[in-house]
């Protein structure tokens, strides 16, 4: 066989596993698992960080102000530094909406070490707990870490708490519906769902047992005590990527998580531009790989063979009449546009897109570059005027 047509089974054989061997990534079929509401509802502190959040606030705020919960719940925003009013507007909004009680505080600039939005959360985590021996009851029983992006539907809350209850989970996590509007958001936020779930499969992550841990940091429901014993946020106050270490260290500790995809829980964060979404996976792609060279080549060179060969293998075997190349390369693209077609739907995105995701994954590729680059240059990890630096440099507490 021709070096093209070795390159093609090559990819064929990579796509026949990820098909069958991946935890079958490609399905979105993990919903909130069944719910019985309790005869008790526990307490619930919902924790939002927040950093120069004043555009998104008024269509996400007040969604949680109206939640439609039977037992006590509060919100807590932590302004992390805001420099456009956040904490304000929270509480104008507060004011006009009413609803669950709300409470802005803002604990100063994070400690050295720290990640910003790991620094609010341990805030607000501690001010939940202190609150209620305060009042002379319990601490809460959840604690819902949610963006202040996120845009829950009146139910989401009381959904999320009676999946943990009826299930005996630790951590219950949706992924929350990106906003898919702009040419560019259409193109490039179905795939980062897509790649998502096919490094973290979600029926891995929600089996009893697992090894997988992730969440999706937007919407994490999770037990106060399980916190507790994990030690968070504290135990990962340096991740960058911190809804994954979250989720590992609550499993690590002992405790039962779940991922799967939202139905009722959205962004309402828009980017609008290409460059917008460059920056939101170029900030952590690397941190992801570790901050490792060859984690980083080992990476291009799997992204080449299972995303860009099979289109171009298929081109070259039918230019070259190597019907091996042809053939193999056809299949491995059919199997490739096949997996993409249920993320394609959840997102109510027109089938055909599936045929551009060889072009999307090219964009990755050169997005994952630009963040080693940018993490060489000492600017990587930035996001709203901060950058961190990788987790070994930074001093303890």
């Amino acid at each position: 066989m021709s070096a093209v047509a070795w390159i093609a089974v090559g990819s064929l054989a990579a796509w026949v596993w990820l098909l069958l061997g991946q935890g079958f990534f490609w399905r979105t079929d993990q919903r909130l698992p069944r719910r019985e509401e309790p005869d008790v509802w526990p307490d619930v502190a919902v924790v939002v960080p927040a950093r120069d959040e004043a555009e998104v606030l008024p269509m996400s705020l007040p969604s949680l102000l109206a939640q439609d919960y039977p037992g006590r719940a509060e919100i807590i925003l932590v302004d992390d530094g805001s420099e456009d009013g956040t904490g304000a507007l929270a509480r104008e909004l507060a004011g006009l909406h009413g609803g669950l009680p709300l409470t802005v505080v803002s604990p100063g600039e994070p400690e050295p070490g720290w990640t910003g939005k790991l620094w609010a959360l341990r805030h607000g985590i501690a001010l939940a707990r202190e609150r209620g021996h305060e009042h002379e009851r319990r601490e809460p029983e959840f604690l819902l870490l949610t963006d202040a992006d996120i845009e829950h539907a009146p139910g989401s809350l009381r959904e999320l708490v009676a999946a943990a209850g009826s299930n005996g989970l630790d951590l219950v996590s949706q992924m929350a519906r990106l906003r898919v509007v702009t040419a560019w958001e259409r193109l490039v936020v179905p795939a980062f769902v897509y790649f998502f779930a096919q490094l973290y499969p979600f029926r891995w992550v929600n089996k009893a047992g697992a090894r997988t841990a992730a969440a999706a940091g937007g919407c994490v429901l999770l037990r106060t005590q399980a916190a507790a014993r994990a030690r968070v946020p504290d135990s990962i106050r340096q991740a960058v990527i911190d809804d994954v270490s979250l989720a590992g260290a609550v499993q690590r500790s002992g405790g039962r998580i779940w991922l799967g995809l939202a139905e009722r829980v959205d962004s309402v964060r828009p980017y609008p531009r290409l460059g917008d979404l460059w920056r939101m996976v170029s900030r952590s792609a690397y941190a992801q790989l570790m901050h490792s060279p060859s984690l980083l080549a080992g990476t291009v060179a799997g992204l080449a063979l299972v995303y860009l060969a099979p289109p171009l293998t298929l081109c070259a075997g039918v230019l070259s009449v190597d019907g091996v190349a042809a053939w193999a390369g056809g299949l491995a693209w059919a199997v490739m546009t096949a997996t993409y077609l249920p993320v394609l739907r959840y997102y109510r995105q027109p089938l055909w897109f599936s045929l551009l995701l060889p072009f999307t994954a090219v964009l990755y590729l050169l997005m994952t570059v630009d963040s080693a680059v940018q993490h060489y240059r000492g600017r990587g990890a930035a996001w709203k005027g901060r950058t961190y630096a990788r987790p070994e440099a930074a001093p303890e507490r």
